[in-house]
């Protein structure tokens, strides 16, 4: 493995900084078991991280491990009665009337079956984006990685798509506490909808989803679906077609996102690595090597704002785990051999055992005047905002609701009380100072944040 660029940057960006970069774990999320035939698998992340230890990247970034977002934390976009649902179900518990009677009400059953543990998944992948969230606010990481989040389909009061609790909802809520304009991208092959809707409205928030659309799930995503009210033109749809390759891809993603960054320009970026556009996908229908879906990731890097990447969907998982093992080489900075080093799950990626797997041999249904029209008409959309939307605070609240020493734990411990509570202090101080010099808040933004 090597340093690109002197121990810094990869060759993509013009920088040459090297990054502050803090990673989301848990220990125990390879242990929860949708059931037997479901595609989504969270034991992909295990074999994820596996690799990214077995490359020593662990090395190179801040490890932690999230604290569990609590009922209260999750209640900041889902519903009550949704959330006490999920606490509270159980495989045991979906036959008795008081349960089942909410199935079909919280669109929980085969897609989104009640399991073991259900609500503890939920609650490590909710922690690990809200974690994610807090180190940004803070200022103690440039990157932050939690590749059991990106759960973009859930919605306020219903699951949907294999995801319960959307973590990156909560997640930006935590980061609109400190930022003013939070970009949210998506390159996960289906549509993120959650987001989208959760964040339709407001120009606080801008949505940029890449996907495939037509008869094809969720079946939202029109590229004429442009936010409305205060969000409207703050809502972009990338809609594509079968067979999309990493020159496509490109051709698209570099100059909406360059547009993007120039006339909204976010004070934060999220990007929801769904890897269920990869080539070979079991319900994926793209044909993306690594290297192309890392250059979404490789390409906002560039920019030097804060970042948060997640996971998403991903379904042939010695494939998940490739990508985000290397997705995570990209985030700090370094170029991994392309040869395995032998790890628990070496049978999974044989018989080639690399890192890389080439693209299929599928036809590219994205014709390229198609392309052009897309990307004209959307990067016409984006003309129509001159400039950055201004968003004064009225107040800044607490960035966190937990006390700081006990939201994140660093290498499985928690941080020390006295340090924390003083910094905690001078960022509140700051935050204060700050918001005092601005103008009243808009009422349509507290409603937005209840």
């Amino acid at each position: 493995m090597e340093d690109s660029a002197g121990g810094a940057s990869l060759p993509s960006g013009p920088d040459a900084k090297k990054r502050r970069v803090t990673y989301f774990y848990e220990p125990t999320i390879g242990d929860y078991y949708y059931g037997q035939g479901h595609p989504m698998k969270p034991h992909r992340i295990r074999m994820a991280h596996n690799l990214i230890v077995h490359y020593s990247l662990h090395r190179r970034m801040e490890i932690n491990r999230p604290f569990p977002a609590g009922p209260a934390d999750i209640r900041r976009f889902h519903t009550d009665e949704y959330v006490d649902f999920l606490n509270s179900v159980s495989p045991e518990s979906i036959s008795d009337p008081t349960y089942s009677r909410h199935l079909k009400r919280f669109n929980v059953g085969e897609d989104c079956p009640v399991f073991d543990g259900l609500f503890g998944f939920c609650q490590a992948s909710a922690g690990g984006s809200i974690g994610a969230a807090v180190k940004l606010n803070r200022g103690d990481a440039d990157i932050a990685i939690n590749w059991a989040g990106g759960l973009h389909h859930a919605k306020k009061s219903e699951a949907s798509g294999f995801c319960y609790v959307n973590d990156i909802v909560l997640g930006i809520l935590e980061l609109l506490k400190v930022h003013r304009r939070v970009l949210y991208v998506d390159i996960d092959v289906h549509h993120g909808d959650g987001v989208e809707e959760a964040f339709y409205t407001t120009d606080r928030v801008m949505t940029v989803s890449f996907h495939k659309f037509g008869d094809f799930f969720p079946g939202t995503g029109h590229i004429r679906d442009v936010g409305v009210g205060n969000g409207k033109h703050y809502a972009l749809n990338v809609p594509l077609n079968d067979g999309m390759d990493d020159e496509s891809f490109r051709g698209l993603f570099q100059p909406i996102i360059q547009k993007v960054m120039e006339v909204y320009q976010p004070d934060a970026v999220v990007l929801q690595c769904g890897a269920d556009s990869l080539s070979g996908d079991r319900l994926g229908c793209f044909n993306l090597s690594v290297k192309g879906h890392a250059d979404c990731l490789r390409f906002l890097r560039s920019f030097n704002v804060p970042l948060m990447v997640l996971g998403g969907g991903g379904y042939t998982i010695r494939n998940v785990a490739r990508c985000w093992c290397y997705e995570t080489a990209v985030a700090v900075g370094v170029e991994p051999d392309n040869k395995l080093p032998y790890n628990e799950y070496y049978e999974y990626f044989g018989p080639d055992y690399t890192l890389h797997v080439a693209p299929g041999n599928m036809e590219n249904l994205n014709a390229p005047r198609d392309m052009e029209k897309i990307r004209n008409t959307l990067l016409e959309q984006l003309s129509k905002l001159s400039h950055a939307p201004s968003v004064p605070f009225q107040t800044t609240p607490s960035t966190i609701q937990a006390p700081e020493e006990k939201r994140i734990w660093i290498n499985g411990q928690n941080l020390a009380y006295g340090m924390v509570t003083i910094m905690s202090q001078i960022l509140k101080m700051m935050r204060k100072l700050y918001a005092d010099s601005q103008v009243l808040m808009q009422n349509r933004l507290q409603q937005m944040l209840k």
